[in-house]
């Protein structure tokens, strides 16, 4: 076998750094952007934040002037409080005794900071509803034998606040350290029973709501109705039997939809109203808005990070007397160009499909879903001239700010149905069709899934009855008999 050398020709495509950085930060969203930035900030001393505060220059006489005033202001605040502070205050006096609510002053509250967020005491505290159990057990004068048992108790409740073992696996589980009977746990537990959340440790969901109706004050209108038929017809109630409840119960209709209204003002998962997990913020990347009859599109300034080239590294870079220095500083320059260059084409390229997809759905953005147009990234990418994976990278996890509401870009694109004259329907509009047809339905009578896809085929929208159900369940709506209402 001879060997010889061959010359080929031929083409291969490369993905440079700068153009695997450009993909990159294009399909991160906003907060995922902001820690990339920061990232590259820490590493590279050649790019800074471009602050507008920071770019005013200052004149020497202004500085001495704001530090003239602070002082004046210091001396005066000194000076009010040697006036109405004493000298020796009681040992038994309160923070709103000396600092009171003069010349019209509130006390200050945790409600005055402006960095506090009111929701973040709802939406996720960093406590779990265990953590929160524990807290109470400690409150309460256990013994060392009844604190083991409720320790056990709350280890064996879910997060919806329901006890997972028996009263015999919680003893067996306790042999080792004591010998406890079903009837010592049944008292702790009656004990836990009663800690916050109201319901939580039942065994059943009719427990559970017994639980949180004994909690009520005695004078609660229908309140021993309801006790009546959480204790023995819950099953008629789930099953929408209303005439074998009011049989049952021997009672009207009237006052059985009082009853009705009681219970549903129950929680029947007392547990999930305390959550460990803390709240995800969406922060819009996009804002529409209408002004003269038009739309105008604009990126949110708060989420795009406005950076610079140091001018005094910069200037370094071209001047270093060392070659090591010099290189050091040039590579570092050239980063920072490549990362500016490749923010301003995510900058670009988000608001022209942003811009796009906004002509497109003027009519979503006037008059509501039932108006949208059905919409895929062919059709952007065909209109702009990118690839489609681009347009996909682009609206995943993007978000625009209409006055609508905040819609992630990927909401925008659904597939089509037919309509009897040849024409399309978005999904997105038949599912706020059927929410309307919903809404507007006879709670003594709900419509079926077969019933609603009759009246839309009267608009012209030809669907079949399964795929109404599965838009009904994607929209977590119930079934026509799960609807069913007293009336």
């Amino acid at each position: 076998m001879r060997q010889t050398l061959q010359l080929r020709l031929g083409q291969q495509l490369t993905m440079t750094p700068q153009l695997q950085q450009a993909i990159r930060l294009l399909q991160l969203s906003s907060l995922d952007l902001q820690v990339e930035v920061q990232t590259i900030l820490d590493s590279n001393l050649m790019l800074e934040r471009a602050d507008d505060l920071q770019d005013m220059p200052v004149q020497p006489e202004t500085l001495a002037s704001q530090a003239a005033a602070e002082t004046r202001a210091e001396t005066e605040i000194d000076a009010a409080a040697r006036d109405t502070m004493p000298d020796e205050l009681p040992v038994d006096s309160a923070w709103e005794d000396v600092y009171g609510a003069e010349d019209g002053a509130t006390p200050y509250s945790r409600g005055e900071d402006e960095d506090w967020d009111p929701y973040e005491r709802y939406a996720g505290t960093g406590e779990s509803l265990r953590d929160y159990l524990y807290w109470q057990m400690r409150l309460t004068p256990f013994n060392e034998r009844d604190m083991a048992i409720a320790t056990a108790l709350i280890d064996a409740i879910d997060e919806a606040g329901y006890l997972t073992l028996s009263l015999e696996d919680i003893c067996q589980g306790l042999r080792e350290e004591f010998i406890v009977t079903p009837a010592e746990v049944e008292g702790v537990l009656r004990q836990v029973q009663h800690f916050d959340p109201q319901g939580v440790g039942a065994r059943t969901p009719a427990e559970c709501l017994l639980l949180q109706l004994e909690a009520l004050p005695a004078d609660t209108p229908a309140l021993a109705g309801a006790r009546r038929l959480v204790e023995a017809h819950l099953d008629l109630l789930a099953a929408r039997d209303f005439s074998s409840l009011m049989r049952r119960l021997r009672v009207t209709r009237e006052e059985l939809q009082a009853i009705i209204a009681l219970i549903q003002s129950l929680d029947p998962h007392p547990g999930a109203r305390l959550s460990s997990s803390t709240p995800d913020y969406v922060v819009p990347d996009v804002r529409v808005y209408r002004q003269r009859n038009t739309w105008r599109v604009e990126l949110n300034p708060e989420s795009t990070p406005k950076l610079r080239i140091n001018a005094r590294y910069a200037a370094l870079a071209r001047k270093a007397p060392q070659a090591g220095d010099s290189a050091y500083l040039k590579n570092h320059l050239q980063e920072a160009r490549w990362f500016l260059k490749s923010l301003q084409n995510r900058n670009e390229t988000l608001l022209k499909v942003a811009t796009c997809i906004v002509e497109r759905q003027r009519e979503f953005l006037e008059r509501g879903d039932e108006y949208m147009k059905p919409l895929i990234l062919r059709d952007i990418a065909e209109a702009l001239g990118m690839h489609e994976s681009t347009i996909s990278r682009v609206t995943t996890q993007k978000y625009l700010h209409t006055p609508r509401g905040i819609y992630e870009l990927k909401y925008f694109f659904s597939s089509h149905v037919g309509t009897s004259d040849g024409g399309e329907c978005s999904s997105t509009a038949i599912r706020a069709m059927i929410r309307k047809l919903i809404q507007a339905e006879n709670p003594g009578k709900p419509l079926s899934d077969s019933r609603i896809a009759e009246l839309l085929g009267a608009e012209g929208i030809q669907v079949a009855r399964r795929t109404v159900a599965k838009y009904r369940e994607a929209m977590a709506i119930s079934s026509s008999s799960d609807r069913k209402r007293l009336v």
